[in-house]
């Protein structure tokens, strides 16, 4: 006999959840208590728990329980979801029980069930424009982001009328374990986050809903506090490659514009993933007076990187906050480069943590927030002529060798094609330079057109973390790069 659709679900929730089959009349009914009665006896197609609840939110929304507007949707779909979820104290409990066994294993198994209940949207994410384009830098990642739908104008309206609220005070906090969601908060009815010491502080382990790379996870603070680097960060970074094998684990940087979006809340970035930079050789080594024990060099990047590595974690947080520290407070007028103006302080680091083969390996990526009539977005942000193809800041992702790129670009690279095919005259205003000279410089042909527009992105992406980039790629900014490093105190 087939399954009607509210049957399919409720059997595929019993398979995937504690419910068991004792449970489908309750079940039945909480579920038509969130999408109506009219239409759950229809026959359905679906067989996947994800597209089964999809089925059930558009149902939800002919029944007239729910609103047109993505966000409505989004909430009555995390709570169909959330009948997968255990409560929040069974799945740090199931974690840490799996953990002490095999810690692989019971991240494997918070992966799986943020991927199964649909927190992390693998349906949307595949959405998404991937490829990789070759740099003299090595294969930079493209991303032209279209998991996450662009605001409705009616959201946007909507949105603005909501009544304000300052619960959840942001994003990453706490507060979003369980959250209903509204019209400009997401829902969060199916999130769960695991709770984990880092020296002494209580923090939080979760996955991003919308991945940019494998297992994209998220560490945040349980308290609502600004981020800060200094040498706890590289100690908690470093203590979570250990607890976390396999996994990176970074923070964005804590100054405006060289920072990421969101600097209200401390948090750092990880996953299993393996970025360009972390491939890039270094083209400089040295080693710093008094750590002898400690290897160090500059890595070939487009951003001015200093990479450290040794077997012991302490060392390299000593290291790491020496470098800061002279980072800080270091100036270099010959190239432009001020630690300060005006009272406001421009440098910080961008830090990211890995463990290879034994050794902890701290990447130390100086930023510069300065401004100028010239650049008022940034001197070290994306310059006017790249800001067709990138104009956000250059954040932790970005300097890894990612690029996230807006969803418009996906229609207006094809005009580019058509236009180099001589199918149309004109592209975008902000694109035309670009891709009159890419007519001029290249040989097109219907085969080969998406290669050239995808290759001459990932060389713009390349020319956005040049900008990026504190010390350039020229023979008197290396030379200047070195200034920093002597600084520093070599052993000779």
């Amino acid at each position: 006999m087939t399954e009607t659709l509210l049957e399919r679900f409720v059997s595929q929730v019993i398979a995937s959840s504690s419910y068991e089959e004792l449970d489908r009349i309750y079940l039945s009914n909480r579920v038509m208590a969130l999408v109506g009665e009219e239409g759950v006896e229809s026959e359905t197609a679906a067989t996947n728990l994800i597209d089964l609840k999809d089925e059930l939110v558009a149902l939800a929304v002919r029944n007239g329980l729910c609103g047109e507007l993505l966000e409505e949707q989004d909430i009555i779909g995390a709570q169909l979801m959330d009948f997968i979820t255990p409560a929040p104290s069974q799945v740090n409990a199931r974690f840490w029980q799996t953990y002490t066994r095999d810690p692989e294993r019971a991240i494997a198994d918070f992966y799986q069930l943020s991927q199964a209940n649909d927190y992390v949207k693998n349906k949307a994410i595949a959405k998404n424009v991937y490829y990789q384009s070759p740099t003299e830098y090595g294969d930079l990642e493209i991303t032209i982001n279209l998991s996450k739908p662009e605001k409705d104008p009616k959201a946007i309206a909507a949105a603005t009328k909501a009544e304000a609220s300052n619960y959840p005070k942001c994003l990453l906090c706490m507060e979003n374990e369980g959250y209903q969601g509204r019209i400009n908060h997401p829902a969060r009815a199916n999130h769960r986050i695991i709770r984990l010491d880092l020296g002494q502080e209580q923090w939080g382990f979760q996955y991003s809903p919308y991945a940019y790379f494998n297992e994209h996870a998220i560490f945040l603070s349980c308290d609502h506090v600004p981020m800060a680097i200094s040498p706890k960060t590289f100690e908690q970074l470093l203590d979570l490659v250990e607890a976390f094998p396999g996994y990176f684990v970074g923070s964005n940087s804590d100054l405006p514009i060289s920072g990421g979006s969101i600097l209200t809340h401390n948090h750092y970035q990880g996953g299993r993933h393996q970025f360009a930079m972390e491939k890039a050789p270094l083209e400089q080594v040295f080693t710093i007076a008094g750590f002898e024990d400690v290897q160090a060099g500059i890595v070939k990047w487009p951003m001015s990187v200093i990479r450290i590595a040794g077997p012991d974690k302490s060392r390299l947080v000593d290291l790491a906050d020496k470098i800061l520290q002279e980072w800080q407070g270091y100036s270099d007028p010959e190239v432009g480069i001020l630690a300060s103006s005006n009272g406001q302080v421009h440098h910080t680091i961008t830090p990211i943590a890995r463990k290879k083969e034994g050794l902890f390996e701290l990447d130390l990526v100086l930023r510069d927030n300065q401004t100028s009539e010239e650049f008022p977005d940034g001197i070290y942000h994306p310059h006017p002529d790249v800001q067709h193809i990138k104009k956000e800041n250059i954040g932790l992702i970005e300097v890894m060798g990612l690029a996230i790129l807006p969803p418009r670009l996906k229609d207006e690279l094809k005009v580019v094609e058509d236009f180099l095919l001589g199918k149309v005259d004109r592209v975008a205003d902000y694109h035309q330079e670009w891709a009159d000279q890419l007519k001029a410089d290249k040989e097109v042909s219907p085969e080969n057109v998406t290669q050239v527009v995808q290759e001459a992105v990932g060389q713009v992406f390349s020319r956005v973390l040049e900008d990026a980039g504190v010390y350039k790629r020229t023979p008197q900014g290396q030379a200047a790069f070195m200034r920093f490093v002597d600084s520093l105190g070599l052993e000779r």
